[in-house]
């Protein structure tokens, strides 16, 4: 049995655009080294444990490899995308809007689902959402957010179809 191949359909500023989101992803990832103060990291590495010392010291055991695995899941993305997010020079040129196809091997599609998962916690973190209802659907500062988690949906239902 051949494993099954997952095609994402994007238009070329829709790679462009999430390209330049997991680049920024994976330059907060190598600044937060040994940062303990933000919150958007905070939430890619939740406490373990009820005990603030437990959990703290389980935090400093694993925090590295973690997010050293997070950016090797943003690298996989980005080589996936590859020239499918180049944009040409003239931003009035159609291209812009065609659509480009990504294919995704098993472990491809896993470092995407978790990704994308993270990159929209950092922008929950940074828009205030902490409940649902923090959340406003008819506010532009959510149309990042929101798009994200179209797309992650749109994945999850593609690597999960049986």
């Amino acid at each position: 049995m051949s494993a099954r191949i997952v095609v994402l359909e994007l238009s070329r500023i829709e790679a462009a655009h999430l390209a330049r989101l997991v680049v920024q992803f994976g330059e907060l990832l190598q600044d937060s080294i040994g940062d303990d103060g933000d919150p958007a990291i905070a939430r890619l590495v939740p406490a373990a444990y009820d005990d603030e010392e437990a959990a703290r010291e389980f935090r400093r055991l694993t925090e590295a490899d973690l997010l050293d695995r997070r950016r090797d899941d943003a690298e996989r993305v980005l080589e996936t995308l590859g020239d499918s997010a180049s944009l040409p020079e003239d931003l009035d040129d159609p291209a812009l809007l065609e659509q480009v196809h990504i294919r995704l091997d098993p472990l491809s599609a896993q470092a995407w689902l978790r990704t994308l998962a993270a990159i929209r916690l950092v922008l929950a973190s940074r828009l205030g959402i902490e409940v649902a209802e923090d959340h406003d659907p008819d506010d532009p500062h959510f149309g990042i957010y929101d798009w994200l988690g179209y797309r992650l949906d749109g994945l999850v239902a593609a690597v999960d179809v049986d």
